[in-house]
């Protein structure tokens, strides 16, 4: 079967490239819509149950948080519960087992959690948080106000109610979530004694507001062939509107709101602020991602909504970002792309001197672009996110890649050799499709069989599972396209870029120049230049080894051992530190903190965080946001810190920069950069923030980092302490 499918292939050329034109045509369309982020997803599938009452933290504890917790335990494929409470919010996760559907889940909380709400107190709000991942936080940004003409309510009620709703239409984006500023309310302040003078309770007070604060309809009046709808208008839209809202009545006399309370404008009690660059406060927002979207769309989605929304900004108002995941992405795609066209040219190089004849390592050399390249359609359709992991499957195997085209196109240069030796008997074209037939099946079948060597990865689960899959699937999709090729494009190349004719056309120069690309000269193994000079060190080689058998083994032994000692003080970590280019610093104090001192504190830091010429943009944040995904109280702080390039950071005296002339510097810098380096700015960092009451030692991380973190271990850090007891006094 698979000699019919080179026979085929290779008699039919023109057909096979053209196809091969075809395929390649969808590949760069897929390639350019395939979904793209800088790491896999090595979240769980995680559900928030988020809820609302006006009480403290140990009532809802009691009847809220944990009647739900208990109330989902016997829910199916749950890994894992975490309830959180807090003044006024509950938040519930439910964690899922590896590879549960997001949407499944969600129904099956739903389910669960209708049979748990009748029993639950009376006002509260109970809802599920946004359909995202924990890493979902891809965008955020800031109002700067370079006008200094507009409050921070303004600002908060510009973003509440214009620029969230316009952002949170963008596809892709699960919520908008708002952060600092003031959000304007009505506060009305009664007077217990007016209230007594009155013999008014204050239910009926509250009663008489919520009764009054609305619209009522009539009945309809028909008038010179028109028809009226009669309603009752009772929205309060003022302060003079609440003013006038009557509470009671006595012997005829409305008895109204003012004369028995006050009714001013005031900020609701925050449970989060803001600052941007140490300025002081600032309102902002952070856009959540939705569960299973292409994270760089999204954000370029969300970028171009905030130019539409330019003209609509307030007068002097401009969004600012201060953190955007679409930088770290490109950054780590266009690496890996640079080290994917670099490791190509290096294979082709070796191929075009190892074989030294142009036309049969043209066949090799195509054979790597297009196996790569073929290899995103399955992807694609088997939904894997082209990111750092399922590019790396592809670096690691580009080598092996072109195994078979090298086996058939060298077979084939073996017979074309003696076929001219043997004096050119028979058709040319029957030696070299015979060639191809004879080490095709073995080929396609020995590419197939490394694929397997990855087949236990897909055995791992959680988030080794998450991490390494995708580098398998490449792995094994781009060497079964690799074998796919073998017995199809390259029989068909061979076909083609095989002459044994030299051109005699003229000019004479053009002519050797195409009969060296297209024809070239076959050598023996003997006078090949390339095999010439490694015999002459193998041959003495090998003839040391087995002349000295055992020495050669013992010591082969001995070097074993010898590492054993050393394989016993390597380190091991879950996979290497990416850098992003962005930090985030993520410092704690005492529980009971007040807005007003996370306020001082946090300007503090950001500060000093911006006085580094490395960073770019600090953007503090103490408390929670107005989301369901972060439950942070006001101890707890996270300020984004936006580095500048590399290139840009300080310069350093290093070993060359006195004596190394101009020419050789750069040579040096790609081993010592000239420039201060990451752990020396962290290390400064860390000295000057050295705040009394602050624990901001090993505080510094960054984002993805942290977010996968506190979704697999419910803490900030990798490592933690967990402490259990039967009520808050034992614990403490």
């Amino acid at each position: 079967m698979i000699k019919k499918i080179i026979e085929f292939c290779a008699l039919n050329r023109w057909l096979v490239i053209l196809f091969t034109l075809v395929v390649g045509a969808v590949s760069v369309y897929i390639l350019n819509n395939i979904r793209l982020d800088a790491l896999p997803d090595l979240s769980d599938t995680q559900v928030i149950i988020f809820s609302r009452w006006d009480r403290s933290p140990d009532i809802i504890e009691d009847q809220v948080t944990y009647p739900i917790v208990t109330a989902l335990l016997g829910a199916p494929e749950v890994k894992a519960i975490r309830g959180f409470s807090d003044f006024g919010f509950s938040y519930v996760y439910i964690i899922f087992k590896d590879g549960t559907d997001l949407y499944w889940a969600r129904s099956r909380v739903l389910e669960y959690l209708s049979k748990i709400q009748p029993r639950l107190p009376d006002g509260v709000q109970t809802e599920l948080g946004p359909d995202a991942t924990g890493v979902g936080w891809v965008f955020q940004y800031a109002l700067k106000d370079a006008s200094n003409t507009h409050s921070l309510d303004e600002l908060r009620s510009f973003q509440d109610w214009t620029l969230r709703y316009a952002i949170q239409s963008v596809p892709g984006v699960a919520e908008v979530a708002s952060i600092g500023g003031f959000v304007k309310q009505y506060q009305i302040t009664v007077d217990p004694n007016r209230l007594s003078a009155y013999k008014l309770p204050l239910d009926k007070v509250v009663e008489s507001i919520r009764e009054s604060n609305n619209e009522v309809g009539g009945r309809v009046l028909e008038f010179s062939g028109a028809e009226y709808m009669v309603r009752g208008r009772g929205y309060s839209k003022s302060i003079s509107d609440f003013e006038s809202i009557v509470v009671k009545t006595e012997d005829g006399v409305p008895v109204l709101l003012k004369d028995i309370a006050s009714v001013e404008l005031g900020p609701e009690i925050r449970r989060g602020v803001s600052e941007l660059d140490g300025t002081g406060d600032a309102v902002g927002g952070i856009v959540v991602m939705r569960h299973g979207e292409n994270a760089l769309n999204v954000i370029n989605r969300v970028k171009a909504k905030f130019e539409e929304m330019k003209p609509s900004l307030p007068e002097g108002v401009r969004v600012v970002t201060t953190y955007d995941r679409s930088d770290l992405i490109l950054r780590a795609l266009d690496t890996l792309r640079h080290e994917l066209v670099i490791e190509m040219i290096i294979v082709s190089l070796v191929i075009l001197i190892f074989l030294w004849h142009i036309p049969s390592a043209i066949v090799p050399i195509i054979t790597i672009p297009v196996s790569v390249l073929f290899s995103f359609i399955p992807m694609y359709f088997m939904g894997v996110t082209v990111n750092i992991m399922s590019l790396a499957g592809i670096a690691i195997s580009i080598g092996v890649l072109v195994d078979g085209a090298i086996v058939e196109v060298e077979n084939a240069y073996n017979k074309l050799y003696h076929w001219e030796a043997e004096g050119r008997k028979g058709d040319f074209h029957k030696v070299r499709l015979e060639a191809l037939k004879e080490v095709g099946p073995s080929v396609f079948f020995s590419l197939l069989i490394i694929a397997v060597a990855f087949l236990p990865v897909f055995a791992l689960v959680d988030q080794e599972g998450r991490l390494f899959r995708p580098l398998a699937f490449s792995k094994n999709l781009a060497m079964a396209i690799a074998a796919i090729l073998a017995i199809s494009l390259d029989p068909a190349l061979r076909m083609m870029f095989a002459r044994m004719n030299p051109f005699g056309f003229r000019p004479l120069w053009l002519s050797r120049l195409a009969s060296t690309a297209l024809v070239g000269t076959y050598y023996s193994e003997e006078k090949h230049p390339i095999s010439r000079a490694i015999f002459k060190v193998y041959d003495p080689a090998c003839r040391f080894v087995l002349k000295y058998p055992k020495q050669v083994i013992m010591a082969s032994v001995a070097l074993v051992l010898l590492s054993i000692p050393v394989y016993m003080r390597l380190g091991s970590e879950f996979m290497p530190p990416l850098r992003e280019g962005t930090l985030l610093f993520m410092p704690t104090t005492l529980p009971g903190l007040s807005v007003a001192e996370a306020e001082r504190i946090l300007q503090t830091q950001d500060k000093i965080l911006k006085s580094f010429p490395e960073v770019e943009r600090v953007f503090g944040k103490s408390g929670r946001a107005d989301t369901s995904t972060d439950p942070a109280p006001f101890s707890m702080m996270e300020t984004t810190i936006v580095l500048k390039p590399e290139s840009e950071w300080r310069k350093k005296d290093r070993f060359y920069s006195s004596w190394a002339p101009g020419w050789l510097k750069p040579v040096f810098r790609t081993v010592m950069p000239d420039h201060i380096s990451y752990e020396e700015l962290l290390a400064e960092m860390d000295e000057k923030l050295e705040i009394p009451g602050v624990t901001s030692r090993g505080a510094m991380t960054m984002p993805i980092k942290a977010r996968i973190d506190m979704l697999s271990t419910g803490i900030r850090s990798p490592v933690g302490i967990k402490i259990f007891g039967a009520d808050l006094k034992e614990i403490e």
